[in-house]
């Protein structure tokens, strides 16, 4: 026998112990987290309901039931060593204190979307606490306000206001079965913000487990916590378990307009006015655009809402926008909580019970995000026309800025992007077979790049609810301002550095880490 072919012998043999010892390892971490957290449950007749192990029964309906994207649902993901379904606060306390005396990472999932996976998704050992049962809302029209806890999602929100009142609202994203805790964390726009702002600028308090397992709240956590949990990412600071909301008036009737509109009706025309006009109008008008190829032409869609009646709108749009020819035909006056059942994708005529489903579709995709603070040319978008309709599943979506969100100061909260941009631009593609996976974020990158000089510059800026691996990533362990910066300052501009200065306080030893969290800074520098 020579050396080369002994050597090849070793190889599987020695991968094979490693993988071993490493499943023994890592079982005995298992092993003595779940001993940790029965300990701190009282009711112990309950924690084979709290805690779901790899084989538990419930694990891969539990694991499956809100991974909203399907590029990371097969069987090379990485999977948790638990699963922890908290029906009571103390629950997620113990699940912290236990997950870092054994040295295993957290993974808080609310709603399951972000685009990444980061809430159910590690390369470390790790748990998922899924919030799931945490999800009562608390509703106080007297007062315009509600506790929302954080495994509620957007549509539950939105159907427990129109409970109380139909003239009630709140700026939250137009998909309903988007969790709170997460969304509201990074941001959240919708419909509305032109007028209210972001859902993060209406928290008036909120409740966070901290690294030591303490319950925190705005008075207890302090004003730079508060500061960075509205736009910063929750999860890099602990598990955000509640947030007090401040409740928006809306009238009770609005009027929703779609009109739709190909390259050969004047779409690169009508779309070049847009431009110039989108964050100028009302801020009471919200016209947002979706753009996708579809049967060798460019389809432009054009949907509005208007917080106020259809001939009011016909008015504004006479003197702002004429070339669009909005008819009678294109609008409907309804309620606000219709509203959310339209751009939702749902008939306005549908029961509102419809909002509580936490799963509307699933698919797998790719997505990114611009912000333009400069209109994009003739050429430019004929550019991107080309590009478009080398996939017939990708689209984008236009949402105009300006109104309150000009009128915020960009260090308000941890979310930077205000003043100075006319719109956002989410691009997505969206495929079947998993084994296309490549093409298309080829795809995706490939327009990514083509964009780039028409877009915001230094930094080329994106919207962390939009997460994008692409960006740049943490190191497994700590990873240096510098290196965190260069997908940080994208997210976060001039923010970024208090967000360290935040974290490196209530977080010294990194323990809330993902491939995007906020990092902290090394000894001595702050």
């Amino acid at each position: 026998m020579n050396m080369e072919t002994s050597h090849a012998k070793l190889f599987p043999l020695l991968f094979i112990l490693l993988n071993s010892a490493w499943s023994i390892a890592s079982s005995s971490i298992s092993e003595s987290f779940v001993q940790c957290l029965s300990s701190h449950i009282q009711n112990s007749n309950s924690s084979n309901e709290i805690i779901l192990t790899r084989t538990s029964s419930a694990y891969p309906s539990v694991l499956d039931s809100s991974i909203q994207n399907l590029r990371f649902s097969n069987s090379s993901t990485p999977k948790p060593e638990a699963i922890i379904t908290p029906f009571d606060e103390s629950h997620v306390q113990a699940a912290v204190i236990c997950s870092e005396k054994n040295g295993l990472q957290i993974r808080s999932r609310s709603g399951g979307h972000d685009y990444e996976g980061l809430s159910y998704v590690s390369r470390a050992p790790f748990i998922i606490i899924d919030l799931f049962n945490l999800r009562s809302i608390d509703v106080d029209i007297e007062n315009e306000s509600a506790w929302v806890k954080s495994g509620a999602t957007l549509g539950e929100v939105y159907y427990s206001i129109a409970q109380k009142s139909k003239v009630y609202g709140f700026p939250a994203a137009i998909c309903p079965t988007v969790g709170v805790g997460g969304h509201i964390s990074g941001g959240g726009m919708g419909t509305i913000f032109r007028k209210y702002g972001l859902a993060s600028d209406n928290v008036i308090d909120a409740r966070i487990v901290d690294v030591n397992g303490r319950i925190l709240d705005r008075k207890s956590m302090g004003e730079e916590l508060f500061w960075a949990i509205r736009g910063g990412g929750g999860s890099s600071f602990g598990v955000i378990l509640a947030w007090k909301l401040r409740l928006v008036p809306v009238p009770p009737a609005v009027t929703v307009c779609h009109i739709t509109k190909t390259k050969e009706q004047d779409a690169t025309k009508l779309l070049l006015k847009w431009q110039n006009i989108a964050d100028k109008l009302p801020e009471e008008l919200f016209i947002r655009l979706v753009i996708r190829s579809g049967d060798k032409t460019i389809i432009v869609e054009f949907g509005s809402l208007f917080l106020g009646p259809v001939e009011k709108l016909f008015h504004l749009m006479q003197d702002n926008f004429p070339e669009l020819s909005l008819g009678r035909s294109h609008c409907t006056e309804m309620s606000w909580i219709q509203s959310v059942l339209d751009f939702a994708g749902y008939s306005i005529h549908e029961s509102l019970e419809i909002l509580l489903k936490r799963r509307q579709f699933s698919i797998i995709f790719k997505a990114k995000s611009d912000f333009v603070t400069e209109p994009i040319s003739e050429a430019g978008l004929e550019g991107l026309w080309q590009r478009l309709v080398e996939a017939n599943t990708s689209f984008m979506i236009l949402t105009p800025y300006g109104g309150k969100m000009s009128e915020i100061a960009d260090s308000e909260t941890a979310f930077p992007h205000r003043r100075g941009n006319i719109y956002e631009i989410q691009y997505m593609v969206v495929w079947d077979d998993g084994k296309d996976t490549q093409k298309y974020i080829g795809f995706m990158r490939r327009l990514y790049a083509y964009m780039a000089p028409y877009v915001s510059k230094s930094p080329r800026a994106a919207y962390l609810n939009y997460r994008d691996l692409d960006l740049g990533r943490n190191n497994n362990g700590n990873t240096s301002y510098a290196q965190a910066s260069i997908w940080g300052l994208k997210y976060f501009k001039n923010n970024f550095r208090k967000l360290v200065h935040v974290k490196t306080l209530v977080d010294p030893g990194n323990f809330f880490r993902n491939e995007q969290s906020i990092p902290v800074f090394s000894s001595g520098r702050k």
